[in-house]
């Protein structure tokens, strides 16, 4: 845009102005009036409205540009509540297991006892079945040692956490032995993609986080992956989409960003709706004084329980 189009006023220097000056036909400059006028002319700014064509409004695309900056900001303020919310709720989860986990332990433990209590009496297989599903509640989930695989000891510390923190060897991880398919699919993948055969760095670097991908496969042993792995690397590099032009930069733009505020709306909706996030707006302003009323009322409830247990009991 030029200065004119702007209502900034132009400069020149004196020479530039000497050969404006108005002449008469036999090119003898005007009066000191009439160059006065002219250079005051010179010198006033350009009304706004006297722009050229180029310059006669906004472009679409300069809309385009300012909507997907209002729905920056407005997504990360929605970004900002759903984390701030998320971290109330993941916090306040820890305290309440911790407050009142040994609490609903007991009740669970009572409500077993008290089931079993009753079948004894009574011998009635509606009873007993009962019985069996309180204790079930209390009991251990079976297989848990082979869905963990070892992860976690009676503390609750991995093996490996537990040695870093005794300061002992940590033992390394069991190895599988790769199957022969699984040795002939590593051995074709490494002589193809292999760094060491790229013609530039950006080839290989590419092959590098291939191979990685097919290290750890390999390591798994894992057949399937690494029959993937061919056929991926068969099929080459993933071609670059034809560039877009700056309104489909934008428009794809703010749809993602729609797509993201869908699934924040989501997330946020499920944390509301959950148990923890419920009790949270239950008391927004205190949730400290929320728990201690919901432990008030287990303890009560535990209470209960034990003396109609030892009522049973006697």
């Amino acid at each position: 845009m030029s200065h004119e189009a702007a209502g900034v006023p132009t400069t020149r220097n004196d020479e530039d102005r000497q050969d404006d000056v108005p002449q008469d036909s036999d090119g003898v400059p005007q009066d000191n009036d009439d160059v006065q006028a002219v250079q005051q002319n010179e010198a006033e700014p350009v009304a706004p409205g006297s722009a050229g064509p180029e310059d006669a409004g906004p472009r679409p695309e300069d809309r385009l540009a300012r909507a997907v900056q209002v729905a920056e900001q407005a997504l990360i303020e929605f970004e900002i509540a759903v984390e701030t919310f998320r971290v109330e709720v993941e916090n306040f989860s820890r305290l309440h297991h911790q407050k009142l986990g040994p609490m609903y332990a007991r009740l669970d433990e009572l409500d077993a006892l008290i089931a079993e209590a009753r079948a004894a009496k009574t011998g009635d297989p509606e009873d007993e079945r009962k019985a069996r599903e309180a204790r079930a509640v209390v009991m251990p989930m079976p297989g848990v040692d082979e869905l963990f695989h070892d992860w976690m000891d009676t503390d609750g510390l991995s093996p490996e956490a537990a040695a870093m923190l005794t300061e002992q060897p940590v033992r390394p991880p069991k190895r599988v032995r790769p199957s022969e398919e699984a040795r002939r699919l590593y051995r074709e993948l490494a002589r193809k993609a292999h760094p060491d055969l790229a013609q530039d760095e950006v080839e290989r670097l590419r092959r590098d986080g291939f191979i990685a991908r097919v290290n750890a496969a390999y390591g798994r042993g894992d057949v399937e992956l690494l029959k993937e792995l061919v056929a991926e690397w068969e099929a080459g590099p993933v071609q670059p989409p034809a560039p877009l032009s700056e309104s489909e930069e934008l428009y794809a733009r703010l749809e993602w960003l729609s797509r993201r505020k869908e699934l924040l709306t989501v997330l946020a909706k499920e944390l509301e709706d959950g148990a923890i996030g419920s009790m949270l707006r239950m008391a927004p302003d205190d949730p400290d004084q929320l728990l201690e009323d919901i432990a008030e009322q287990l303890l009560g409830e535990v209470s209960r329980r034990e003396a109609e247990l030892a009522e049973m009991t006697r």
